[in-house]
């Protein structure tokens, strides 16, 4: 091929993955994002719910500065105590059994997909299948690009990776009318949240789970972006009162560093040396900061903080809809959509950025907002503010 010409612009040396607007980041504080001009932003993005604790908690800090002076990574085939500090907290919150350290939810949701082909292979003849639902989001990786339900994305890196049966959230029929014999597991998040933030009914879930044991199935919860705090309980099965056989987490367990984890119960924990692994699985330096983390946010009191500015975030997103004409309020916790009625959701962001406050586009009629879970009345009724005034100019 003939050689290309060069970028002119440092924007054009990354590789463009994704529409980003010009504003250059420099420094985050608490719920708050500044630019290189000095423009200070409320952040309602938060990493895509990311940050747990908003931007450079103290917490974290003080983690990372202690554990970087004692121990960066020993290699993931020796024992370091962070790593075992986290493992045994997980078990204690979650009530399972065993964990496994990764860098993100992809990487956790494609360890669990593992998992079940192999209790598939040792327990149920050979079964693979694993049912996940339309509209789902489970990672970029080829393995759970292919176990999402993203329009288009079948299309994109073919040939795609078999193995998969597409039901629909919420409609039981369609999960029945897909289990049979190569069947090995059910997998879906509690919300579905890149397709707008749209939960599982209770019922639903409670369901899935009666119809795993019926069946022998495994039934893993997606939790990368419900976990840890986000919808006001430690996990959303705690709140949905279901115990699943997998479930995975990643985002707010790192509150803004790179960790996830696959916790399993025992009875299909079946990985034997050899079968996963990664460079960077469980090291010290982001165990430490995901302890930190976890201290915090799994405090009752801190929880109920989350369903309290959750409430309120709510009501101040169900006023401003019902006085502009807007749609259906959808979330828990502190991680809601709104939806606005017309594809104008990629201009509200960038008014809403113009003045001063991120939010996310989930679709392009719908808004995500993710505030940091430790957010203030204040912030909230800031952010909503400004929604108020975007929507009253458009």
């Amino acid at each position: 091929m003939q050689p290309q010409s060069q970028p002119t612009h440092m924007f054009d040396r990354l590789m463009p993955i994704v529409q980003r607007p010009h504003e250059v980041f420099v420094r985050g504080e608490a719920a708050w994002l500044w630019d290189v001009a000095g423009r200070r932003y409320l952040d309602w993005l938060q990493g895509w719910a990311v940050n747990a604790l908003g931007h450079c908690p103290k917490e974290i800090q003080q983690a990372l500065a202690t554990q970087s002076g004692l121990l960066l990574t020993p290699s993931p085939a020796l024992h370091n105590q962070p790593s075992l500090l986290l493992a045994e907290r997980l078990c204690q919150l979650s009530g399972m059994h065993q964990v496994y350290f990764g860098s993100t939810g992809a990487e956790a949701n494609e360890c669990a997909i593992k998992l079940a082909r192999k209790w598939g292979r040792l327990h149920r003849q050979g079964a693979f299948e694993i049912i996940t639902f339309d509209n789902a989001f489970h990672g970029r990786n080829l393995g759970t690009m292919a176990a999402s339900g993203k329009a288009g994305w079948d299309q994109l890196f073919p040939p795609n990776l078999p193995g998969f049966a597409k039901a629909r959230l919420n409609d039981l029929a369609s999960v029945r009318e897909r289990i049979h014999d190569r069947t090995v597991a059910i997998m879906l998040e509690p919300v579905q949240g890149e397709a707008g933030v749209r939960p599982a009914t209770p019922a639903f879930l409670q369901a899935l789970r009666q119809l795993c044991y019926e069946h022998g199935l495994l039934l893993i919860l997606d939790e990368v972006q419900t976990g840890c705090g986000r919808l006001g309980s430690m996990f959303a099965f705690q709140r949905y009162g279901v115990t699943p056989d997998i479930v995975t987490l990643g985002k707010g367990l790192g509150g803004g560093v790179p960790i996830s984890a696959v916790l399993t119960q025992q009875h299909c924990s079946v990985f034997e040396a050899g079968d996963q692994g990664g460079t960077y699985a469980g090291n010290p330096l982001m165990c430490a900061a995901s302890l930190s983390v976890l201290q915090t946010v799994s405090q009752p009191a801190f929880l109920s903080h989350v369903d309290e500015m959750g409430r309120l975030l709510a009501s101040g997103l169900t006023l401003l809809s019902a006085r502009h004409g807007l749609g259906e309020v959808r979330g828990d916790g502190l991680l809601w959509a709104l939806e606005l009625g017309t594809d104008t959701a990629p201009e509200v962001v960038r008014q809403c950025r113009q003045q001063g406050l991120l939010v996310n586009a989930a679709r392009p009629h719908c808004l995500r907002l993710m505030p940091r879970l430790n957010s203030t009345p204040e912030e909230v009724q800031e952010g909503l503010a400004i929604l108020g005034r975007v929507m009253a100019a458009l």
